[in-house]
């Protein structure tokens, strides 16, 4: 039966449209030839060919009108033994049963033209055509079956070649059966014996599997509000229809489908303002995202203003619109689509809006903050605004003058001074000081400008020159002075207020300084020289920018002093200190210890207060140093003495126990300063009541109302330090 089961696959690998047709029809061409007789496990082939076209005419289609074509059974070596036995027609199975049966081989294999035969048979020409070739051999009459089967293919309205061989081994066989096959779109099936074939035939044979089901694939359609502007996520109404109708009138920002292959149709509007859209597309061909165009959306809005108005004005504008959050409306330059200025439409209806700054054509435009879309626009005319600026015919160097002027006056105007064509200001007042205003010429003597600028983006309305004449300056002071000293300078120049003299280094910067004094404070002045020796100047310096004027040299000399004082005192105490030096206003004696930095101070007293100066000791004892200091800059140290203070023991005798809101008598020996104390106090108080030392020993003091545990201490006045203490239980 495997032989069966091949042809039975052979006949499965009729084309569908064939099949599809009223009554399908095909012609088995049958090998006839003398290799028939040839045998497949002891069995000849064409006794195996007759049984099972036998059983093969009980299991085909009884639709199918099938024939008979067989070659090289009734002559040997003619290649014409070729014989369409049965006509294809739909009750031909027990003649082709019949006539196989009768096949008894004989001659040649000419099977390129049996395949020929059996197609005209079929009328390929006008109408699909199937054969199928069973055969043993090689052919034996046609140079060239491949050249058959193609020219087959190629005149034929729907031809079809599918063949089967049994025990073909010779490859240039099997190379002409599967040319045959492929050139026509059949197939080829082979076997080497029994058990192949009928494997081989099982698996052909077996029926197709069936078309897969179609899969739907999942589209998106989204709308965008204008072309290639933002996918719209607030609701719109949807029609969607293939078929049939899927969506009519459905509410949703998007859809999202599972669509089988097909054609389909999708519309969309927008509830807002009932704008449209509507595409076609095809499932399987396009994209799985589809996305309609609706007009960019613009809610309802109206915006009126004056026709014209001064550039940088403030003007009144009426609107309606959505009012949305940070909606606005603006001046816009129409060319560039940028707007110049802007008011929030939360400010109300009229709201106030400033005109551009500079004169032109401008539109006043509503827009919508979500996108910046303009809603509505009005043109508007922004006019020229003028300025004229006076100042008195002869200007000087830093000097403070009235200017005259008119203009705008819009909130930040202001005027100021300026090099030729610059935009930077050197000084400037506001127009709301009124008319004149004080304005300050620049330092430097020159051609300068004075300028009407408004507030809005700097712009500059007017430009008037002016020139600004030279001041004499000059200084004269002693050519040396003493490090620290005052030294008196006469100075030569306008005074303003600002204007300072310095004492700085030949080598520093013009607007640095070691020391200085306003010029306001007099003239001449007296100026504090640098606390190191060396070469300096005096600078006469206008205030306005830090100019230097004129300038002078000065020569400061190194100066001496001296300090003097008891060798040691005890902690808490009193010396008196003796000093020679330069006495400056700010000049000090203190006590610090020995390797303290130049500005570090302890105990101190100024010498402007005597050469005999009175300095309380520090409450440590140890080894100190008694320093004489110029307050110059910077500090300098000008004398040193040495200086032991010295520990005093304190001892302190009292009743260990008292009664609550008594009074003890306290028995001491210590450094008994005036302002030195003798205290009752415990863990939370340092002291509860208290007795100056100055009262002498033994003194009085109050125990605390409250009993518990005390201490009676002694303190230092200086720094309140603690020297000593014994308990004393209050009950």
């Amino acid at each position: 039966m495997t032989f069966l089961r091949a042809t039975t696959a052979a006949m499965c690998l009729l084309p569908a449209s064939l099949l599809a047709q009223d009554n399908p029809a095909a012609i088995v061409v049958m090998d006839g030839s003398g290799s028939m007789w040839g045998q497949i496990e002891g069995v000849a082939k064409i006794t195996i060919a007759q049984e099972v076209m036998g059983d093969l005419m009980t299991t085909l289609p009884a639709d199918l009108d099938l024939g008979l074509t067989v070659y090289g059974h009734r002559r040997k070596g003619d290649c014409s033994d070729i014989e369409t036995v049965v006509m294809p027609g739909p009750d031909t199975r027990a003649a082709i049963t019949s006539a196989v049966n009768g096949i008894s081989p004989k001659g040649k294999t000419p099977m390129a033209d049996a395949v020929v035969a059996a197609a005209k048979a079929l009328r390929h020409t006008e109408e699909a055509a199937t054969v199928i070739l069973v055969s043993d051999g090689i052919e034996t009459c046609v140079p060239d079956v491949c050249a058959v089967a193609k020219e087959l293919e190629a005149t034929g309205v729907d031809f079809t070649a599918h063949v089967v061989g049994f025990d073909v081994t010779d490859p240039e066989a099997l190379a002409q059966f599967q040319c045959m096959a492929e050139a026509t779109g059949g197939t080829f099936l082979a076997a080497a014996n029994a058990d192949e074939l009928g494997n081989a035939l099982t698996e052909v044979a077996a029926a197709p599997p069936p078309e897969p089901e179609p899969q739907p694939v999942q589209v998106t359609i989204v709308a965008t509000d204008g072309k290639n502007g933002p996918v719209i996520n607030s609701p719109l109404i949807w029609d969607l229809t293939g078929d049939a109708a899927i969506h009519d009138d459905h509410s949703a920002a998007s859809l999202k489908e599972q669509l089988l292959e097909g054609e389909y149709t999708v519309s969309v509007l927008r509830p807002e303002d009932e704008a449209t859209a509507e595409v076609r597309f095809g499932v399987g061909s396009v994209d799985k995202r589809v996305v309609l165009e609706l007009p960019e959306f613009k809610p309802p809005a109206t915006v009126s203003g004056p026709q014209s108005a001064p550039a940088g004005s403030m003007i009144t504008v009426d609107w309606t619109g959505p009012n949305a959050k940070d909606d606005f409306i603006a001046a816009v330059d129409p060319e560039t689509n940028k707007w110049i200025t802007y008011t929030y439409t939360r400010e109300g209806s009229p709201l106030s809006l400033q005109m551009p700054p500079k004169p032109g054509a401008y539109e006043l435009r509503y827009i919508l903050s979500d996108g910046r879309k303009p809603l509505a626009s009005q043109p508007i005319t922004a006019t020229e605004v003028t300025a004229t600026l006076s100042a008195p015919d002869e200007l000087v160097a830093g000097a403070t003058v009235p200017v005259d002027w008119t203009g705008p006056d819009y909130k930040g105007d202001y005027i100021s001074v300026t090099k030729p064509g610059d935009e930077k200001w050197i000084t400037y007042t506001y127009t709301r000081e009124g008319s004149p205003l004080m304005l300050q010429m620049p330092g430097e003597p020159g051609e300068y400008e004075l300028v009407y600028t408004m507030s809005q983006d700097r712009t500059i309305i007017h430009r008037a020159p002016i020139s600004v004449a030279a001041l004499a300056y000059g200084l004269d002071a002693g050519a040396t002075a003493n490090a620290g000293a005052k030294l008196s300078v006469t100075w030569t120049g306008p005074g303003y207020d600002g204007d300072y003299i310095t004492v700085a280094g030949s080598d520093m910067a013009d607007d640095t300084y070691v020391n200085y004094s306003y010029t306001r404070e007099g003239n001449p002045l007296n100026l504090v020289m640098p606390g190191n020796p060396g070469t300096y100047e005096i600078r006469y310096v206008l205030g306005q920018d830090r100019s230097v004027q004129a300038r002078v040299p000065v020569e400061v000399a190194a100066v001496g002093a001296t300090v003097s004082g008891p060798a040691s005192g005890p902690i808490g105490g009193q010396i008196t200190a003796t000093w020679t030096g330069p006495g400056g206003d700010g000049d000090y004696l203190t006590i610090v210890s020995p390797g303290a930095p130049d500005g570090d101070y302890g105990p101190y007293a100024y010498t402007r207060d005597g050469s005999d100066l009175p300095l309380n000791l520090p409450a440590n004892p140890g080894t100190y140093e008694l320093r004489y200091v110029a307050d110059t800059n910077p500090i300098k140290v000008l004398a040193r003495a040495p200086l032991t203070v010295e520990d005093v023991p304190v001892t302190i005798t009292a009743p260990a126990s008292a009664a609550a809101g008594s009074s003890i008598e306290v028995t001491w020996d210590g450094p008994g300063h005036p302002r030195d104390y003798l205290a009752v106090g415990n863990a939370a108080s340092e002291y509860i009541t208290y007795t100056y030392a100055e009262q002498g020993t033994p003194l009085t003091l109050a125990v605390p109302e409250e009993p518990g545990d005390y201490e009676i201490r002694y303190f230092l006045d200086i720094d309140n330090k603690l020297l000593a203490s014994v308990p004393l239980k209050v009950e």
